[in-house]
């Protein structure tokens, strides 16, 4: 019988192991090493497993599910034909498929093909029309897309042109999903979110050359993201409404499942409708890569200098108060507007019917649970997490549609990526797992 099994996050920076008792859905051991890009990522994972051995035997012989973000992690483009519709669609379901947007082409904008191969996807996003509607759009699409991409395509779009698109893109690797958007107002992520993780395991693991190991691809069960976002989904069943922040180097993320209130009359008709699983990535919100346009964003002249090192040494780690403090302060900015820019704001409006309530974003302010992620939490001083949210939480001025009551936690073991590989075949270990996090609840602030 399997008591324990080996969870393993090959980032961009750092592999992080985590030995998981499933018995008593617990972390048993923890290891990381810096992700051997250089070489092969698997000798960063072999010094990990030897750490995880040194803390508990049981690793020696342990299984291993594994999520990747190394080598740039997935790469996204996404092909529509209206840019407030089927390509909005497109680009907030690659997004919850725990991909980097790399590139939106709307055809009725005009958008040249060529911008896909420019953008250096990993997989194509294709989609358009709703089902039974217009089917020449997506045709056209599909044929502009043959001419200039070869790689891997998933298509979601009007389910009346399926097989025509799948016989335009007969020589591509390709996956047919159910349409995104199969009629205005509705938006269906799922079947293409699974078909995204299948042509990331089936192509894009192996096409990175990031290991020449067979074990690399057999152990990868999808984009890190991806399983985070499945961690935060199990969360929530836990927990009731959650979200999630995690400031890493490059990006921020932000992961929320808030039930929606189909009563609700303060929200604006959407053509394309937020779901209850929401991921937002800010490319320019991080604490080294995007350090300057982190301090650039949030208007803090005086981060500049501390932001443009953080740059040009991304490896820096800081020791003295001082640069604790300030890497803090870039923290709680790139936290900050990551967390606005999900959330969005209310305000109020004159229209024909009179005075109405009018949201943008995903209304956070009855979350019951909010996490933060990322080194800077993980290890920082005492407190750290309540001087990084501060000003992101409680009673905020402006609309903005932040957690008002929530209790707040840091997955301090980073719990929600192996949570996520778990899910699948480990669900009450992963529920346990996640219940630590779920333990803060109480602690409203």
């Amino acid at each position: 019988m399997v008591s324990v099994v080996i969870c393993v996050d090959f980032g961009s920076t750092f592999t992080k192991a985590s030995l998981v008792d499933l018995a008593e859905g617990r972390i048993a051991a923890a290891a990381e090493h810096r992700t051997t890009i250089g070489t092969d990522v698997l000798d960063g994972y072999d010094a990990c497993v030897a750490a995880l051995v040194e803390q508990d035997v049981r690793a020696a012989d342990a299984r291993t599910l594994a999520c990747s973000s190394a080598g740039g992690g997935l790469r996204i483009a996404v092909v529509g034909n209206e840019e407030l519709v089927t390509a909005e669609a497109g680009r907030r379901v690659a997004l919850s498929s725990g991909g980097k947007v790399v590139a939106v082409l709307a055809a009725s904008r005009g958008d040249d093909p060529v911008t896909v191969v420019q953008s250096e996807p990993d997989v194509v996003l294709l989609t358009g029309g709703t089902d039974g509607g217009n089917r020449d759009a997506i045709l056209t699409c599909a044929r502009a897309l043959a001419e200039v991409w070869r790689g891997p395509v998933v298509v979601a779009g009007n389910v009346d042109a399926r097989a025509d698109v799948a016989g335009i893109l007969a020589h591509h690797p390709l996956v047919v999903a159910p349409n995104i958007v199969p009629r205005i107002g509705v938006l269906t992520p799922d079947g293409a979110r699974a078909a995204i993780r299948e042509l990331f395991l089936s192509h894009v693991i192996g096409g990175k050359h990031l290991s020449s190991r067979a074990d690399f691809p057999a152990m990868v069960r999808g984009p890190t993201p991806d399983l985070v976002l499945t961690g935060v989904e199990l969360l929530a069943e836990v927990a009731g409404d959650v979200a999630v922040v995690d400031v890493g180097g490059a990006t921020t993320d932000v992961h929320s499942v808030v039930e929606l209130d189909p009563e609700d009359s303060g929200l604006s008709r959407e053509v394309v409708a937020t779901t209850r699983v929401t991921r937002t990535v800010e490319g320019d919100l991080g604490m080294r890569w995007s350090a300057v346009t982190t301090a650039e964003a949030a208007g803090r002249d005086d981060l500049a200098e501390a932001a443009v090192r953080r740059r040009e040494d991304v490896g820096f780690v800081p020791e003295s108060d001082a640069e604790l403090d300030l890497d803090e302060q870039l923290a709680r900015e790139a936290v900050g507007l990551a967390l606005r820019r999900h959330a969005g704001r209310s305000r109020v409006v004159v229209s024909p019917e009179g005075r109405v309530i009018e949201r943008s974003g995903k209304d956070l302010r009855e979350v019951d649970l909010l996490v933060g992620s990322g080194g800077v939490l993980r290890h920082g001083r005492s407190g750290v997490a309540a001087r990084v949210l501060a000003g992101s939480t409680g009673e905020v001025e402006g609309g903005w549609q932040l957690p008002r009551r929530a209790g707040v936690v840091v997955d301090e073991q980073y719990v929600l990526a192996a949570a996520g590989l778990l899910a699948a075949e480990h669900r009450d270990a992963a529920r346990r797992l996640v219940g630590q996090l779920a333990s803060a609840i109480p602690s409203a602030i």
